[in-house]
């Protein structure tokens, strides 16, 4: 794991506050309505039209008990920004960085019992659904996290200054929409997650991914070493090249996002020659580990409904992918954290708000990681 309509006139951006931003109140919002979720869930929707179709109803109901869903709506109640009403969506897509179980080998570190989001982006899908923008939040984002409750109920007070990816192993799915909903202050109409383990296998079950990198990389951390030129990675590697953040760029969690925004284009590029959607087997291997590795919101919490969702994603070209990482400048106090710059995200969420493109201006002179390039599609 988007869209272009002239942008209104750019605000000037700061380095700012990494507070949370307020909401109105009574505002009635305008709204709107791939990492590795987007493909997940075309994969899964491919996957569930071959099973229906050949009227296997023991397969379809054995995909529907694969999935998991949390319900983010009754965890969250209704202290939320409204839903959009013109026929956008935005996705919260989360990759947990959970070391326990099948995944600690794979992720190295230490199995402490909790998780992080690994990586977040949010998908903002245009009203007509033929064009997305898709905005990373770096983890290591210094940010004011709201008070929440997770899905079992138990509440979690307030903080200030803490990462991003805390609300995640802190409250959870539920946790983490409400710090997103709250910077942004844009309703998140799905949540979609996905982990190690199950991220390597839906590589490996496609066959690989063909990428080319300009530059040699080299991250003992994270498993991975490919010199310059043209790869198929299998799951092991693709894993290791969304995850190294030392073998390439400055070394910043920056300079994995530009990689996996990379990654994402070169996987999108490719599941259309790949032979998917002509290989019934492929596609239910495909769909058999999808449905085990996705977390869903309960409204997607079920093979129809994802693969109804999924098809409404899948007009959606590489090329009418816009994707930005959200504007920070790094902390003067630990330079391996950083800044929300406010003024320059604002543009970002108000965009987004009323369904059109993101201006230039509101990612010129952020931080960047410098590992842009590096990694291109064939």
């Amino acid at each position: 794991m988007s869209a272009e309509s002239t942008p209104g006139p750019g605000i000037p951006g700061d380095a700012g506050t990494n507070g949370a931003r307020q909401r109105g109140k009574g505002k009635r919002r305008k709204p709107q309505r791939r990492r590795k979720g987007l493909m997940i869930t075309a994969w899964t929707a491919a996957g569930i039209v071959v099973v229906g179709g050949a009227g296997a109803g023991y397969l379809y109901f054995k995909l529907n008990g694969n999935l998991k869903s949390v319900d983010i709506d009754q965890a969250l109640g209704t202290d939320r920004p409204e839903k959009a009403d013109n026929g956008s969506e935005n996705i919260l897509v989360l990759g947990s960085d959970t070391r326990a179980g099948g995944n600690k080998k794979l992720g190295g570190g230490t199995d402490d019992g909790s998780a992080r989001s690994d990586t977040a982006m949010i998908v903002h899908v245009y009203k007509g659904h033929k064009k997305a923008s898709v905005v990373s939040i770096p983890r290591d984002t210094l940010i004011n996290r709201p008070s929440c409750t997770d899905t079992k109920g138990n509440e979690y007070p307030a903080r200030q200054s803490v990462m991003f990816n805390s609300a995640y192993s802190t409250g959870g799915a539920a946790c983490a929409v409400k710090t997103v909903e709250s910077i942004t202050d844009l309703r998140m109409d799905h949540y979609l997650e996905v982990d190690f383990a199950g991220f390597q296998k839906l590589i490996d079950d496609l066959g690989g991914v063909e990428i080319t990198t300009t530059k040699s990389i080299d991250d003992p951390d994270s498993h991975l070493k490919l010199k310059a030129g043209t790869h198929t990675l299998d799951g092991k590697q693709a894993l290791g090249l969304v995850r190294t953040r030392h073998g390439v760029g400055d070394g910043s969690d920056l300079g994995r996002i530009q990689l996996q925004q990379a990654f994402i284009k070169a996987l999108v590029n490719q599941i259309k020659d790949v032979g998917v959607f002509s290989n019934p087997k492929k596609l239910l291997d495909l769909a058999e580990t999808a449905t085990r590795t996705v977390t869903a919101d309960s409204d997607l919490g079920s093979v129809n409904k994802l693969a109804s969702f999924a098809n409404g994603l899948k007009g959606i070209s590489p090329s009418n992918m816009h994707m930005i990482t959200m504007p920070v400048a790094y902390d003067p106090a630990d330079p391996n954290r950083v800044l929300l710059q406010k003024k320059k995200a604002d543009q970002i969420w108000k965009a987004l708000e009323n369904d059109r493109p993101i201006p230039k201006s509101a990612t010129s002179g952020s931080a960047t990681g410098e590992a842009k390039g590096v990694v291109t599609a064939p």
